[in-house]
């Protein structure tokens, strides 16, 4: 597919087998493993969060293009959320449950976020949905920051991963650099206009940064304490987190942090983030994308 003019975003139904996908998938590396895995405890909920919210927010768009944007995004995030789920069905099966875990991140997302304000605060229905707007825009920041890392991240080809984990993560980074200007996009055209918007922009992200830090953290944490091949052995510490980011198996906080103050700029725009023409090269070559392609033809034909 061109990457040159109008793009079509699209869902792709993949799927992958995860029979033979060890507990620690990067072998040797239980830090670098759980902090990856973090990403199947907060994207279920968190995705299907994305798409309850944009189902709210449609009626308010009036531009054909962004709407078929929109839709295209939405589609794919439910994708993703359906598969990081079966990860932590996976993860259950091999004696790792997470439940005490995302039963928090879905009382987050289900009730805290919901579509009426918490606890009854007095915010009105178009404030508070702008509110959520901000932190999906906010969030699709870091998911695009992401997406980009685990595309080019040649450590981790290094270290010998799974080769179904490492498929999923990048056909997902892969998507993410995709739709990463939509989210985005949304909430420029429904936040309002002028300095308000511009504000509620830096609010959801302000927001969005220590939260998603303090998620990871316990997340990795939670994790690695839960492990029943470590047995109590090890725990999440920022040293082991930092050797993995040394060897390459995870982003580096340069890469992490720069993306806030990126995204404070009047000027930005997402579409400044990663390279569409790595993502596209390689959902041309991933075994799920082009299983799922297939699948879609040989339907067509049928």
């Amino acid at each position: 597919m061109s990457t040159d003019g109008p793009y079509a975003i699209v869902p792709r139904r993949v799927s992958f087998d995860w029979r033979d996908t060890p507990l620690h998938w990067i072998p040797d590396e239980p830090t670098a493993t759980h902090v990856i895995n973090v990403l199947h405890l907060l994207l279920p909920a968190g995705e299907r969060w994305f798409v309850r919210v944009f189902k709210e927010a449609l009626p308010l768009v009036r531009d054909p293009e962004l709407l078929k944007d929109v839709k295209g995004f939405m589609g794919q995030e439910a994708t993703h959320s359906v598969q990081h789920a079966y990860v932590l069905n996976h993860l259950a099966g091999q004696d790792l449950d997470t439940a005490a875990y995302t039963r928090h991140v879905d009382f987050l997302f289900e009730k805290l976020l919901g579509e009426k304000p918490p606890f009854g605060a007095p915010v009105p229905a178009p404030e508070w949905l702008r509110f959520r707007l901000s932190l999906v825009a906010a969030i699709e920041q870091f998911t695009a920051v992401l997406g980009d890392w685990v595309l080019h991240a040649e450590g981790l080809d290094h270290a010998g991963p799974d080769a179904v984990m490492l498929d999923l993560l990048r056909w997902h980074g892969a998507e993410e650099v995709e739709h990463r200007a939509v989210a985005f996009d949304m909430y420029q055209h429904c936040g309002g206009a002028g300095l308000p918007r511009y504000v509620r922009r830096v609010e959801g992200m302000v927001v969005v940064a220590p939260v998603l830090l303090w998620l990871w953290a316990w997340g990795a944490a939670y994790l690695i304490r839960h492990d029943p091949l470590l047995a109590g052995r090890l725990r999440y510490s920022l040293r082991e987190h930092n050797r993995a980011v040394a060897r390459g198996l995870l982003p580096t906080w340069r890469e992490l942090g720069s993306a806030i103050p990126r995204y404070f700029r009047r000027s930005y725009h997402p579409s400044q983030e990663g390279s569409l023409r790595k993502a596209v090269e390689y959902l041309a070559t991933s075994p799920a994308a082009r299983a799922a392609a297939g699948a879609v033809g040989r339907a067509a034909l049928s």
